[in-house]
């Protein structure tokens, strides 16, 4: 079992994603802007992080940018789940140290195996017990 925190100010989009966590095994937070975000990462590392890129205030790559920065967060496994849909999008992403970049809509089973595959990458999931 991970601790992901997810950050989309989308609600049912942040709900499924969530649930579809919560049904693998997995314990999810969800938050709902950038800033609040930050605040719940710092105040406890979570093993993942699910970053919407278009959040009021903050924007996922913003904080992202913030995290990376920080030696503590550094390595912290970060996927972008967002509507963005264009290459320079993804690529300016990945460039702020985002691992993986998921577009809107999604399968609820395709993220839960993305997510596990960053987990069994970073070490915080034995890849033998992914799906």
């Amino acid at each position: 079992m991970a601790l992901i925190i997810i950050a989309d100010d989308d609600e049912l989009v942040g709900e499924i994603a969530r649930d579809a966590l919560l049904s693998s095994g997995h314990g999810a937070g969800l938050v709902a802007d950038g800033a609040e975000a930050l605040r719940v990462v710092k105040a406890r590392r979570p093993d993942l992080l699910v970053l919407d890129c278009n959040m009021p205030g903050l924007s996922g790559v913003l904080v992202l940018r913030e995290l990376r920065n920080l030696p503590a967060f550094y390595d912290l496994p970060v996927m972008m789940l967002t509507g963005r849909r264009g290459a320079q999008d993804e690529e300016l992403a990945r460039f702020a140290g985002a691992n993986d970049y998921m577009k809107k809509p999604f399968d609820p089973d395709e993220f839960v195996f993305r997510v596990e595959q960053l987990l069994a990458k970073s070490g915080k999931l034995d890849p033998r017990a992914s799906r």
